[in-house]
């Protein structure tokens, strides 16, 4: 089996070797991906490296959620761009899409006056929201404790998707889609540079592309390219935990299912004029010093995904975030999601953490060298529910 992969990868080298392309975008998570599905789309000739065998990063370990609702104003047009997308290829292509929407529970009274502010936001932009009573969501969601829920605020028009498929059928679908786009996995490029009126990557095994432009997505990976500039450009990585239940087909928790401490965190709500004036119950404490908010998302296994917490470090000490599970941090969210359904959450079949880079005080660190290299990372914990859409533009702004 290794061997056929083997041959297999030697056959895309030798395919792609000397060859002028006119993008090459090294990094094929959801960010990379879709910029080379965009340029793809305008007719360009594109490579798409990624270093490891297939993608296994953030664009793998998440809910799956796509949550425009969530986003700040300025932000919003791309991520529902970003929904148009994923439905549109949806219907071409089977990519994990479900359109089961998005709801916010509000567990207080000031949660509650954050739903009916961001609803009246998005009543005046036209983006189609429904304000629910505590009955209508037990109607809707009867696995959410009723002395719990103080009513709801859905988003029809929102989708779910399954983490652990969509960025594998959605290189596959652009693979078959476009002719003019090539995919290079087990590839780790080593070097990029602009030489007179091109772009030179060199990958570790001595293959050396050549293409006009180059656009790196790298995520998390910050010293194998650009490794000055990243020391430099004020990212922090972000870690995550998460666990997954057994299958619960019988629970009725259908879409993306935010709470109260989403409410208290997202920044569509930021935006909203009573969010600086609420206070933070005593029992959020704990769960606020490790960045919890609890979130649930029911995958078509059955099985239920539940976190997540945030822990940072600056770029130049990653390492420090360490790789292993804090339990202590799943029992605070164990017990906090248990306050919120009333099915056995103890029942987890496995649990994992997850990386991404972000800004603190950008939405996504771009930096364009002689026009040619394009830098495009750390889109922070909105990849999934905006990628596609700022690729679009990006991809629009980069040629013009």
């Amino acid at each position: 089996m290794f061997l056929v992969y083997e041959n297999f990868l030697n056959a895309l080298v030798v395919m792609t070797k000397n060859t002028q392309y006119d993008l090459i975008v090294i990094g094929a998570g959801i960010l990379g991906t879709f910029h080379a599905i965009h340029a793809a789309r305008i007719g360009k000739r594109v490579l798409l490296i990624e270093k490891d065998q297939y993608p296994i990063n953030a664009s793998v370990r998440n809910f799956g959620q796509a949550v425009s609702s969530g986003m700040s104003s300025d932000w919003l047009p791309y991520a529902t761009r970003s929904t148009e997308i994923y439905k549109e290829i949806q219907q071409e292509f089977d990519i994990s899409v479900r359109n089961n929407g998005t709801v916010y529970i509000p567990s207080d009274q000031d949660e509650l006056q954050l739903i009916h502010e961001l609803k009246e936001r998005m009543d005046t932009i036209g983006y189609d929201s429904q304000l629910l009573s505590t009955q209508n969501c037990q109607d809707k969601w009867p696995a959410i404790k009723k002395n719990y829920c103080k009513g709801g605020l859905f988003f029809p028009q929102e989708v779910s998707i399954e983490p652990d498929k969509l960025i594998y059928r959605l290189i596959e679908f652009a693979e078959n889609k476009y002719p003019n786009l090539t995919y290079l996995p087990s590839t780790a490029v080593l070097d990029c540079s602009v030489t007179g009126d091109h772009v030179s990557i060199t990958t570790a095994s001595r293959q050396t592309f050549m293409a006009d432009k180059a656009i790196l997505c790298s995520g998390g990976e910050f010293k194998l390219l650009f490794a000055d500039l990243f020391k430099e450009s004020g990212i922090t990585l972000c870690k995550l935990q998460m666990m997954r239940t057994n299958p619960m087909p019988e629970v009725q928790l259908e879409g993306n299912i935010l709470t109260g401490l989403s409410i208290r965190r997202y920044e569509s709500f930021q935006e909203c004029p009573s969010f600086n004036k609420i206070s933070l119950p005593e029992h959020y404490a704990e769960l606020k010093k490790w960045g919890i908010h609890m979130l649930f998302k029911k995958a078509v296994d059955g099985s239920i995904i539940i976190g997540d917490s945030h822990e940072y470090a600056d770029v130049n000490h990653t390492e420090d975030l360490g790789f292993g599970i804090n339990t202590s941090i799943n029992e605070l969210m164990l017990s906090e999601a248990q306050r919120i359904v009333n099915f056995d959450v103890r029942k987890i079949a496995s649990t994992w953490v997850g990386f991404y880079p972000q800004h603190n005080s950008k939405h996504i660190v771009e930096y364009d060298i002689q026009d040619r290299i394009h830098i495009r990372t750390a889109i922070g914990g909105k990849g999934m529910t905006s990628s596609a859409g700022y690729a679009e533009a990006s991809i629009k702004k980069i040629y013009g």
